[in-house]
């Protein structure tokens, strides 16, 4: 009787496409897709963006950032040329996590030994949404200075027993300048040391002036990944009128098919609008988001949104045969493209070469749109190309769906 009962489980499970997906297809694709982010992370490391911007101009400030460039863990960006307000242009833009501002009077005065509070202090000009990013660059910088500078280093000790322990002559002081340039040709080796060398000073540019930062983000990335799923659920209506005979009911009256299927979709937007618009105001009223201040960015974007998810919902339903396919379907496509497109994972992590597939998506369009409302605060203008984005993928949704419902169509 238990083998019975056994084979007959299995015997359901084979007939049962969808639980059969669920069950094998859904943790291989899942696994793959982490497996690939996180694998391509161990394999190298992902380098950080850095704008360089030298108020400095001298030879000393040349030499570090030439040192820094041969750094693994770095992706210098110099061209062009970047004055402080440049640089924070460009990270507030979004195209780089940090910015690296070297003071004007560092190869003067170099390193004060002891009195690193004295010295001139470093500017980083952080996005935080990358916490990462500005504590790389912080303890690069402090180790290239230590290890990969050591003639600066020697300038500066020389200078300050100079200060503090006595005037030397001229003759001494040529004499250490040129055991220092000797000493400069000679191969480098890393040394280690403790303690702070340098004065830094890092400023969150984005996020702290925000009363919850990082809740803008969360926000984004689980509203777009919800609005998938709702969706894809209010897709399936139409599977159930057209095994309910309702479907060719209605398509004998004047509605047609297209019709329907725009009622359809207008329908699954209001609905999407409404789940994005509950969604924030709670998010404004328990976790401070400020949604009033950025209320014309997010209505632009929830209803590009709701318009492009909408249609990928009745995409799916059109190619699924029952309402257990369109769940398996469903399932397996919407963790797989929130995955890669940044709702579960943000994107700024992953390697380059994942990132620029997220790109394919729609969804990462729309978290991208809402990260540049309500992160960035950038103008409205930005948000056109990701509305057009949205849009173009509705239209090509809503076609192939369309053309896929034409079976349901009974001569």
């Amino acid at each position: 009787m238990i083998s019975a009962v056994f084979r007959a489980g299995w015997m359901n499970l084979r007939r049962d496409r969808a639980a059969l997906m669920l069950s094998f297809v859904v943790p291989v694709v899942f696994f793959s897709i982490f497996a690939g982010i996180f694998g391509a992370q161990r394999s190298h490391t992902p380098k950080t963006k850095v704008v360089i911007a030298d108020q400095d101009r001298t030879q000393q400030s040349r030499d570090l950032i030439a040192a820094l460039r041969a750094e693994s863990a770095l992706n210098l960006i110099t061209e062009p040329v970047f004055s402080a307000q440049s640089a924070e242009a460009y990270v507030r833009e979004g195209n780089a996590p940090v910015a690296l501002i070297i003071p004007k009077g560092f190869g003067a005065r170099g390193f004060q030994f002891g009195q690193a509070s004295q010295g001139p202090a470093f500017q980083l000009l952080a996005d935080s949404s990358d916490p990462i990013a500005p504590e790389v660059v912080s303890g690069l910088l402090q180790k290239t200075i230590f290890t990969s500078m050591p003639a600066s280093m020697m300038t500066a000790g020389v200078d300050a027993l100079d200060r503090f322990g006595g005037n030397f002559s001229a003759e001494q002081k040529a004499s250490l300048q040129k055991n220092i340039e000797s000493f400069r040709t000679q191969p480098r080796r890393a040394g280690s040391g403790g303690g702070d060398i340098i004065r830094i000073e890092t400023h969150d540019l984005l996020g702290e002036k925000k009363k919850n930062p990082v809740v803008a983000l969360y926000a984004a990335g689980i509203g777009v990944m919800f609005l998938l799923f709702t969706a894809s659920n209010g897709g399936g209506s139409l599977l159930e009128e057209n095994e309910s005979g309702t479907l060719d009911r209605i398509l004998t009256t004047r509605v047609s098919l297209t019709t329907l299927l725009v009622g359809k979709l207008l329908y699954l937007w209001a609905l999407g609008m409404m789940q994005l618009i509950v969604m924030f105001i709670w998010g404004a009223l328990v976790f401070h988001l400020e949604l009033i201040q950025h209320l014309p960015g997010f209505l632009i974007m929830a209803s590009a949104t709701a318009l492009a998810t909408s249609a990928f919902g009745l995409l799916l339903a059109s190619f699924a045969k029952t309402r257990q396919q369109l769940g398996a379907i469903s399932t397996l496509a919407v963790l797989s493209i929130s995955a890669l497109g940044g709702s579960m994972f943000p994107r700024f992590l992953m390697p380059e070469s994942i990132q620029k597939m997220g790109l394919i998506l729609f969804n990462s369009w729309a978290l991208d749109g809402l990260t540049d409302v309500f992160w960035r605060e950038a103008p409205l203008t930005t948000l056109a190309l990701p509305v057009l984005v949205l849009l173009a993928w509705a239209i090509a949704f809503f076609a192939i769906a369309r053309q896929m419902t034409k079976r349901w169509v009974t001569a």
